[in-house]
């Protein structure tokens, strides 16, 4: 049976290897990972010099300050949501009490920059806003409630989608005016007050919301520091003359934050399963322009992660690009771009997924000398209620006209004559982990920046996972696999190091269930190469798995079962490990070729939100409703390069 499983009892385990005190040093110390344990000193938890425990937290959370969720109905504004995510109960804006099972460690709030401070005056009526014929229609519509203001929201966010929004009546929610200036503000002060290092961390953010005629091309932007640098400046908008739908463009503004104020900053990316294939181009950018050193470099230096799994699907990878992956069919959104003002083709989806995109960035190294899609994965919510919720049983939803309620998994998300997203559709994820120091502004950004992160679909699932040329099964089952793992080699988003003699790569990876969820089917490690003509190949192996299940004669591993009780909204943890690892060597390595790995984490399975909902409202599930589902977590990969 190729697997290991550690058998010391799952809460034990937590305690050995997720909890313990961190530093403010930046990298492991080697006396740290080597002289210190065993040696000087008796305690393996002092004097460490790595992270020892993932911090969890949401980079993409709006607040009903962004104009699309104010239209929606979402009344919960910046300090109700920062209560909310540390833990405290507050109220939803649909008037229900509302509670996290577990706080998070730190938060995001993403508004969107553009038309800050327009729903403000949209709810009152105000004549700065009504003396537009869009802004009258609008306020009135908003101001009607029920489906009239999910209509009102919806024609409003297909009119800016499609850049019809009148430009005059932008111009007054935008850079450059009063009231913008003094959203921000408010945004910058409140993230100032709900700041707590070593406790809970808010950091300063936004939302740079690029469409291109319905297609996504989000960014969220993230910085490093504190009020007295990011309150000099304002956020970058997406409409001209004062903004663009370029990322190029929006590569400059961060350049040009950091030249004026001396700070950090990056930007991550969105829902490329919405692009209709702009997300991650290969040849040209949409505007035409060729993909060449400037964008590549642009590219690599700004945007270390991507949001690889949240409401609007799960974007890691598709069964059409992925057909040999069993696990690639997971809450695929694939009908067409964000507005569905255009239906999905085919050929689009190999410029839209992660596993795709990471292949492809091995080949645009190979071209330009810089890959421009090497970036860390993180999950998180796209909540539009101000509550950032990524369990199943404690769904609030993308909207608030889609807060729980008995009629919402019937509703369309969105419709059109080119398709639909049905209700039920919306997915209860996700959440990012970071390897973080400390619970500080500066050590959680510092870990995204090295890209020592994860992504999972809302489980708090633990993983480490390590990439060197000499681990061996000692030093996993040392127990505290993570000393061994950073004096060997290097963790998640890191690059294997120099390789001594022939040897093929070791992956050193160990995962913990989330103390409250379900049990661990599997551990696999997903592969993508470049061969020597330039074309890129993939490869997904099975690595670790529970129970006593052997693989078939094509290598594929019988699934682990199903507990799941559908009238109940249960399941059973009598499959499955607590906890899975192992160290794994690269049976196909090429020394030659470019590559990169990372590891997918899977649950046993479990019900999907839908079931909670029918069993709470003694409702039918919608008949074409997917029901049950394996979460799961995504590691930043660990890429390889020949000498």
């Amino acid at each position: 049976m190729r697997t290991t499983v550690l058998t010391t009892l799952a809460a034990v385990a937590v305690a050995t290897l997720v909890a313990g005190p961190a530093t403010a040093q930046f990298t492991p110390s080697k006396e740290s990972v080597s002289r210190l344990f065993p040696g000087e000193v008796y305690s393996p938890y002092a004097q460490r010099r790595f992270p020892s425990r993932p911090l969890w937290g949401d980079t993409h959370l709006h607040t009903g300050l962004s104009v699309d969720a104010g239209l929606f109905g979402a009344r919960v504004g910046l300090e109700d949501a920062y209560r909310f995510a540390r833990g405290e109960e507050v109220v939803s804006s649909t008037g229900q009490p509302a509670k996290l099972a577990r706080p998070l460690d730190w938060l995001v709030i993403a508004d969107h920059s553009d038309a800050m401070g327009l729903i403000n005056d949209l709810k009152a009526g105000s004549p700065e806003v009504t003396k537009y014929e869009q802004g009258a229609r609008w306020a009135k519509g908003l101001k009607s409630g029920g489906q009239t203001a999910v209509d009102t929201a919806l024609d409003l966010i297909t009119t800016f989608s499609q850049g019809k929004v009148d430009p005059e009546l932008l111009a007054a929610y935008s850079p450059g005016s009063k009231i913008y200036a003094s959203t921000w503000e408010k945004v910058v002060k409140a993230a100032e007050a709900y700041n707590e290092p070593g406790r809970f961390t808010a950091l300063i953010g936004f939302e740079w919301t690029s469409l291109v005629k319905g297609n996504n091309l989000h960014r969220n932007v993230i910085f490093r520091d504190g009020g007295n640098r990011a309150g000099q400046v304002v956020p970058y908008t997406t409409q001209a003359p004062i903004g663009s739908t370029d990322p190029l463009d929006l590569y400059k503004w961060l350049e040009n934050y950091e030249s004026k104020t001396g700070g950090t900053v990056l930007a991550l990316a969105h829902n490329g399963n919405l692009s209709n294939g702009l997300m991650f181009p290969v040849d040209a950018q949409y505007t035409g322009r060729k993909i060449d050193r400037t964008y590549v470099e642009a590219r690599a230096k700004w945007e270390p992660l991507y949001e690889v799994t949240q409401i609007k699907g799960d974007g890691e990878a598709h069964p059409l690009l992925s057909p040999d992956d069993a696990f690639a069919d997971y809450e695929n959104w694939d009908v067409g771009n964000l507005d569905l003002s255009e239906a999905k083709k085919p050929e689009m989806l190999q410029y839209e997924y992660a596993r795709e995109a990471l292949k492809n960035g091995l080949l645009l190294e190979s071209r330009h000398g810089t890959n421009p899609f090497k970036f860390g994965m993180v999950g998180s919510t796209d909540s539009h209620t101000g509550l950032s919720t990524a369990e199943e049983d404690n769904f609030f939803g993308k909207h608030s006209g889609g807060e729980p309620s008995p009629e919402r998994m019937q509703h369309p998300f969105t419709k059109t004559k080119n398709g639909e997203f049905k209700g039920w559709q919306t997915v209860a994820s996700g959440l990012a982990a970071v390897w973080a120091m400390d619970n500080t502004r500066e050590a959680i950004f510092d870990a995204m920046a090295r890209k020592e992160v994860y992504a999972t679909t809302g489980t708090r699932i633990a993983v480490r996972f390590f990439g060197g040329w000499s681990y061996t099964a000692e030093d996993l089952n040392s127990r505290q696999p993570a000393f061994r793992g950073y004096e060997k080699g290097v963790p998640m988003g890191g690059n294997l190091p120099a390789r001594n003699g022939a040897k093929a790569p070791t992956l050193m990876v160990y995962a913990l269930r989330d103390p409250i969820g379900a049990n661990l089917d599997r551990i696999q490690i997903v592969k993508g190469w470049l061969d020597a003509g330039g074309k890129t190949h993939e490869k997904v192996y099975d690595v670790a798995w529970s129970g006593e299940r052997k693989a078939d004669a094509k290598g594929k591993l019988p699934p682990v079962g199903n507990t799941v009780d559908l009238k109940n909204a249960n399941w059973t943890n009598t499959i499955g490990a607590s906890e899975l690892g192992t160290v794994w060597t690269d049976p196909d390595f090429d020394p030659k070729l470019r590559a990169f790995y990372y590891a997918r984490v899977i649950e046993i399975p479990t019900p999907r939100w839908v079931v909670y909902d029918a069993v709470r409202y003694g409702v039918a599930l919608p008949k074409d409703a997917k029901t049950i589902h394996q979460e799961r977590a995504y590691t930043s990969p660990i890429w390889y390069a020949p000498s």
